[in-house]
């Protein structure tokens, strides 16, 4: 299965921030959509880094409240890892796994196209087993 299979299924809508947003803003975004990391970006097309709560969390608790009026650029992953529409499935979940990531944003010609989470990845995994079971039984009642 590939990348663009479940984008097709889960939408290819990706919440992002500006870098000089505030962390505030930031949490705010992320309760707003219910997600656990939001690509950060000038101009929804391109990527600068990628924020997430255990980013958040993580500076909360090194650096104090003060973080919190700081600029999400102070917090963010820069080093961000992407994929492309065509991705095999089982590939990034290595991937996600190898590298302990849980959000992995997805590039078509090198503008933001999409976001896989670890639970994305999953699910598509468990559609996947659920229809071979299928064919397997249709297989074995004929």
């Amino acid at each position: 299965m590939l990348i663009s299979a479940i984008l097709r299924d889960k939408g290819t809508t990706v919440a992002t921030v500006a870098p000089q947003a505030t962390v505030t803003e930031l949490l705010a975004a992320l309760s707003d959509h219910n997600i656990g990391a939001v690509v950060v970006s000038e101009d929804g097309m391109t990527i600068v880094g990628i924020a997430s709560e255990r980013d958040v969390v993580r500076q909360l608790h090194l650096r104090g409240r003060s973080v919190l009026d700081e600029p999400v650029s102070s917090i963010m992953t820069t080093a961000v890892r992407t994929c492309e529409l065509d991705a095999d499935v089982d590939d990034l979940r290595k991937t996600m796994t190898d590298h302990r990531i849980r959000h992995l944003p997805v590039l078509s010609e090198g503008r933001l196209a999409g976001i896989v989470s670890i639970g994305d990845v999953v699910k598509s995994a468990i559609k996947e087993l659920e229809t071979e079971k299928a064919a397997l039984v249709d297989y074995l009642h004929r």
